[in-house]
């Protein structure tokens, strides 16, 4: 059964970075991905570029968009809040019922089964990345989406990563991240996307103005200098969490329910049968993913990928 699957991001790149292998994954499994950007990133942080910037970044935003798979691509229109989200009129100043009124409208019209947003923190805490969570929590409210997933990073491994290099780099700042992205045992989904790494890797070389400025290297551009195998190693595994399941669940695909839940899609199986007298269209029931998941799964743990489908990228309808 075909889901539609709404991944809902703050600014152009953010997709790349936490959910890309997940949507290229699902667009490559058959399910429609839609991806919904909040702002344009006109404040970004890049070298100087000509012409506008929210322009050329959601040239980049398409051009992520069609690696990745995407059956459409909506710019809610907001303006981007700025590097330290103050800037005036930004989304994270924006009425949350509003907003999430406009994303519930989408939600209905795509009939979502499933949105994406952050976790409460908004991963690292830029206000537009909270601002994020809150409208989109509560858009899956008001459209009826039950299945909401929050794109987070394992804070416990990110930590494990940064404390050495804090004693060899003075200026990052490791206490910061000790709040930031979820906890690992808050995290209910490790989604293995290794086999949709050079997707990945695609749709993060889209975004090239966010590769260039500052007075250090960027992150996007450290990790695209990574050779693949190290790439697919590092970036092999997304991370979500799922509020409304028990604590020490572990699912390995953004579909999978707990055993104990009906999942939405269970919804659509009688008619399913009636289309297909002889069974369903599929070798296997529809939540039969593997549920366990090591915490560091090795890319030889990847299923095979399947033959990619080509889809238009329309804009903004």
């Amino acid at each position: 059964m075909r889901a539609t699957c709404v991944f809902f991001h703050a600014h152009p790149d953010d997709e790349a970075l936490l959910t890309a292998g997940t949507m290229a994954r699902l667009a490559d499994e058959g399910h429609r991905v839609v991806l919904v950007v909040a702002t344009a990133g006109e404040r970004g942080l890049t070298a100087p570029v000509d012409g506008d910037l929210g322009t050329v970044r959601t040239a980049e935003l398409h051009a992520s968009a069609r690696a990745l798979g995407c059956a459409r691509v909506v710019l809610l229109g907001y303006a981007d809040s700025g590097l330290d989200g103050t800037a005036d009129e930004g989304f994270a100043s924006a009425d949350v019922e509003v907003a999430a009124e406009e994303l519930a409208g989408l939600l209905r019209q795509e009939d979502a089964d499933l949105l994406t947003v952050y976790d409460p923190a908004g991963g690292y805490g830029h206000p537009d990345h909270v601002q994020v969570h809150r409208v989109g929590v509560r858009a899956a409210e008001l459209a009826g989406t039950s299945v909401v997933l929050e794109a987070t990073v394992d804070r416990d491994l990110l930590l494990r990563v940064l404390r050495p290099l804090g004693r060899l780099v003075r200026a990052l700042d490791v206490r910061s991240f000790e709040r930031a992205y979820a906890s690992r045992d808050e995290i209910t989904h490790r989604v293995r996307v290794g086999a949709h790494a050079e997707a990945k890797r695609a749709s993060m070389a889209a975004h090239a103005t966010q590769a260039t400025g500052g007075d250090s290297v960027r992150t996007l551009a450290a990790l695209l200098r990574l050779p693949m195998p190290l790439f697919r190693r590092a970036l092999g595994t997304e991370y979500y969490v799922r509020r409304d399941l028990p604590p020490g669940t572990r699912l390995t695909h953004p579909l999978d329910a707990h055993p104990l839940l009906t999942s939405p899609l269970d919804d659509h199986l009688p008619h399913l049968l009636d289309a297909h007298p002889s069974g369903p269209p599929h070798d296997r029931p529809l939540d039969a993913h593997p549920s366990h998941a090591p915490d560091d799964p090795s890319p030889s743990d990847e299923p095979p990928p399947h033959e990619p489908r080509d889809r238009p990228v329309v804009a903004g309808g």
